[in-house]
């Protein structure tokens, strides 16, 4: 139930404030006024995108929040999967800059568009006088015979097993595609796979083998420096290690003396160990290494093998080589054994297209009861809003499933050349339509082409009744559903509304009395021209208020006593 909207910045509202009531909330007021102007604020918090010209004050944001109660309708699943604090009262927040730019709010919790849109088609549903357009949609007339058929877990569970299926469907057209090119490409996959595998690739192989024909070619160098290295720690008439013992030789003479010349000949005698190290393997090194021409030969034939491979698959590694390799085996796999594979995902597919058809007869059969009451109740209703006349026909064609090809009809069918299972929708496999005739004698046909405005928005109004009887919607709102009626109808339907509001919230906009009169609570939009700048108001009347506002509206802004006191009769009568 939408308890407290409050607008800034908004059009001609630059600041307000209105609380609501539980039951039928009236709201009045002339033509231009702002009444629009309210819903469309109201709309943003709804998930609607805004644009920044509706601003009041360009230089401002614009801020609209909602205060909804919440508790008693179920949504906390919704707050849960949305990953959003759960609060019996609940705030819709959406604050737009002059810029465009746009932030909503579940709760001071941000949140995207999307999300408040679905949060808000939870809260309130909209219905203006341009809306009976949706009576002739078709998922809305299915939408109707949901609510009563009352199978919300079922339907549920059906979505969720068909949009599993679709998922495998896919999947089974494109193993079925990758599978035709496998086959069609075999040899040359084949040829390639049998290259690589033929070369026996290692992943680490390159780097070495680049490493020591760098190393192989430059064999007389590295002899040579290694040569001369030994050679001068170790053999020549200066050799170093020779200088270093000759040293070591002063040190020790005179260590005796001082404990600091003592360390310094320790560590002397250890760098003349370290280096007489260092000098052997200089000299096994040296003595391990030469030219290998034959060893050349066969690095280059390797390396001039790897990098053709690699030129040819377009890849700078041997890894890159080993995972194309991979991948061409797979593919062979596929052409090879992927048959067996489609055959499984085919009979598995045909098992779920069973249990599918099976729930989608169940929602059939619970459609089928609840067509009668739906159109028994809507003709009541209109009965009762001065269209006795009316029919209504409910028709429900279930789709059928295509026939299996000739010479296939102990085979599953050919999923290349046939659809399968595209009898099934999201829905079931029900088309709903509604048929209907305002007149005695006449056709039943669709809805737009048989009945005025003024009859689709009573028809319009009988369904919202029974939906709403059966779905737990908080807040129905209707703008100028009443267009078109006047005198008693005009009565009689707001006697509906009135008895609507027993079971949730309702919000209406109107311009007859007889409606007027029937509201729990009473609101009057009016432009206030006191200042400089006009804007739009709203406030909620009082009793003596109320009867001035009714009486205006049987006759006129300068009601006399007779208007004075047939407001109060429609007032008092209710």
């Amino acid at each position: 139930m939408l308890q407290k909207l409050t607008i800034n910045n908004y059009a001609l509202i630059d600041n307000l404030e209105i609380s609501f009531g539980e039951g039928l909330n009236i709201l009045t007021g002339e033509t231009g006024a702002g009444k629009s102007i309210i819903l469309g604020a109201l709309s943003l918090i709804l998930g609607q995108r805004a644009e920044s010209r509706y601003f009041f004050n360009q230089q401002k944001k614009c801020v609209i929040e909602g205060s909804f109660k919440i508790s008693g309708f179920h949504l906390s699943s919704f707050f849960e999967e949305n990953d959003l604090d759960y609060e019996a009262e609940t705030v819709l927040r959406r604050e737009i800059s002059a810029d465009g730019k746009s932030r909503a709010f579940v709760n001071d919790t941000p949140v995207n568009l999307t999300s408040l849109k679905q949060l808000g088609e939870k809260l309130i549903d909209i219905h203006s006088q341009h809306a009976t357009l949706e009576i002739n949609d078709p998922e809305f007339q299915l939408l109707v015979v949901d609510s009563v058929a009352k199978h919300d877990d079922l339907l549920n569970d059906y979505r969720t097993k068909y949009r599993a299926f679709k998922k495998d469907t896919g999947k089974l057209t494109q193993l079925i595609a990758e599978s035709d090119k496998a086959k069609a490409d075999l040899d040359y996959y084949q040829f390639q796979f049998d290259e690589l595998e033929k070369v026996s690739l290692a992943a680490d192989e390159q780097e070495p083998l680049e490493k020591e024909l760098y190393a192989l070619n430059n064999a007389e160098e590295i002899k040579r420096n290694l040569y001369g290295a030994y050679y001068l720690v170790q053999e020549s008439e200066t050799a170093a290690l020779a200088q270093l013992r000759e040293a070591g030789q002063q040190l020790g003479a005179i260590e005796k003396f001082d404990a600091q010349i003592e360390e310094l000949h320790q560590r002397l005698n250890s760098t003349i160990i370290e280096l007489k190290d260092i000098a052997a393997e200089v000299e096994g090194i040296e003595q391990k290494t030469h030219t290998n021409d034959a060893r050349v030969d066969e690095i280059n034939t390797r390396l001039s093998l790897i990098y053709n491979l690699q030129k040819k698959h377009r890849v700078n590694s041997n890894a890159e080589l080993l995972q194309i390799q991979d991948d061409l085996s797979e593919k062979i796999q596929q052409a090879l054994f992927g048959d067996e594979t489609i055959e499984k995902l085919q009979k598995q597919l045909a098992a779920d297209k069973a249990e599918l058809e099976k729930l989608a007869g169940k929602l059939t059969a619970n459609r089928l009861k609840a067509i009668p009451a739906i159109e028994k109740q809507v003709i009541d209703t209109l009965t009762e809003m001065g269209m006795g006349s009316s029919a209504l026909k409910i028709e429900n064609i279930v789709r059928k499933p295509e026939s299996p090809e000739v010479g296939k009809s102990n085979h599953l069918p050919d999923l290349r050349t046939s659809g399968l299972a595209d009898h099934l929708t999201k829905n079931g496999v029900d088309q709903v339509r509604f048929l209907f005739s305002a007149n005695k004698g006449h056709a039943l046909a669709e809805m737009s082409k048989v009945a005025s405005g003024g009859e689709l928005s009573r028809l319009m109004l009988s369904i919202k009744s029974i939906i709403a009887k059966y779905t737990a919607l908080p807040t129905i709102i209707f703008d100028e559903i009443d267009t078109g009626v006047s005198g008693e109808v005009a009565n009689k339907v707001g006697t509906i509304m009135e008895r609507l509001a027993d079971n949730l919230q309702v919000i209406t906009i109107t311009h007859l009395p007889q409606i007027a009169s029937k509201g729990k609570n009473h609101y009057f939009v009016y432009k206030d021209d006191s200042a400089a700048t006009t804007y739009t108001r709203m406030k909620q009347l009082d009793a003596r208020e109320r009867i001035l506002e009714i009486a205006k509206m049987l006759s006129g802004d300068k009601p006399g006593e007779s208007a004075l006191q047939n407001a109060r009769e429609l007032l008092s009568s209710n």
